[in-house]
């Protein structure tokens, strides 16, 4: 792993130069387990980054909403680079876009941090309920430490770790200009909890689970809005001419929303997590994407995220591809 003091010199460093804009990383919130993103921009705000087991916002969402052009009248665009902390799963969301010119390579530089798995906080604040003092916390070999108003508490990381770095194949980031410390070895599972049940489970079984998941859906839409690939400006499930989802909150348009969303993640979803970590009703969304990820990578061998020089997923048919599997 990597010190945070280390971490802040190098960010002193990037935002230092003349051709970078800020740096994006992470900072204590205003109360309990909660951790903020936060853009430096002047080499002493460097000292207010932090890195902890409770940084599990995926900061790659930023890069897709910096100012848009066109810009007001007699404003020049800022061309300078946008820098970046990035662990596996942010450095996969950025090779996801650069493949699908979201973003240009030239107009990042990447700082890459290996990841030994962020909590869950619904998990944390069910055995170590939250309150108003700040909390810190750090990795320590396979124990999460948690410190709060200066106690620590020593907790098994598979106790509070989210379900997604339970199953994390690429806990090193696969794209940086300059990775700081160790790496860390991946998780020896290959499929996200719940994923094979749901699988073996009768087609009326799979459809009463949804049901009752979906149904507590409120339409927030803060799924959307954390994931890194919902980045399209024109969001085909707000059109209202032609309409293809309704504003109504109900089973039906809730499970028409998450179909099309998850169908559009298809050779996509790098899974990260953020979407299940910010739904306010706790439906559990990852056993939607990651069934999608898993078929994805058993039947044509592609995970999204891994190949800055690739090409996205759709655009990656071969003539040669098996398909005994299609009806």
């Amino acid at each position: 792993m990597v010190d945070l003091e280390t971490i802040r010199k190098k960010a002193k460093e990037i935002v230092s130069r003349e051709d970078v804009k800020h740096l994006i990383g992470w900072r204590k919130g205003t109360f309990g387990y909660r951790v903020t993103p936060y853009w430096v921009e002047a080499p002493e705000d460097a000292e207010e980054l932090v890195y902890s087991p409770l940084c599990n916002t995926n900061l790659a969402t930023s890069l897709t909403l910096a100012e848009k052009l066109p810009l007001p009248k007699g404003q020049e665009p800022d061309r300078r680079k946008t820098a970046l902390l990035v662990r596996g799963c942010d450095s996969r969301a950025v090779v996801q876009l650069l493949t699908e010119r979201g973003v240009d390579r030239e107009q990042v530089v990447l700082l890459g941090l290996p990841c030994r798995g962020v909590v869950d906080l619904r998990k944390l604040k069910d055995s170590y309920p939250e309150d108003n003092e700040v909390a810190d916390a750090e990795w320590k070999e396979d124990k999460i430490v948690l410190n709060v108003s200066g106690e620590k508490k020593e907790i098994p990381r598979e106790e509070v770790l989210d379900d997604h770095c339970l199953v994390c194949r690429y806990p090193n980031p696969v794209e940086a200009d300059e990775t700081l410390g160790e790496k860390v070895e991946p998780w020896a599972e290959e499929s996200h909890p719940g994923v094979e049940e749901l699988e073996n489970a009768s087609f009326d079984k799979r459809w009463d689970f949804w049901e009752k998941e979906f149904e507590r859906c409120i339409r927030c839409y803060a799924c959307r809005n954390a994931c890194p690939m919902c980045y399209c400006e024109d969001c085909i499930l707000d059109r209202l001419n032609p309409t293809w989802i309704y504003r109504s909150n109900n089973y039906s348009e809730n499970t028409a929303f998450h179909i099309a969303r998850a169908f559009h993640l298809v050779g996509r979803c790098v899974s990260c997590g953020a979407c299940e970590r910010v739904c306010p009703a706790g439906i559990p969304l990852g056993k939607i994407n990651q069934k999608l990820v898993k078929e994805v990578r058993e039947k044509y061998e592609f995970e999204p995220g891994t190949d800055p020089e690739g090409v996205p997923f759709q655009a990656s048919y071969n003539p040669q591809d098996q398909e005994d599997f299609i009806l």
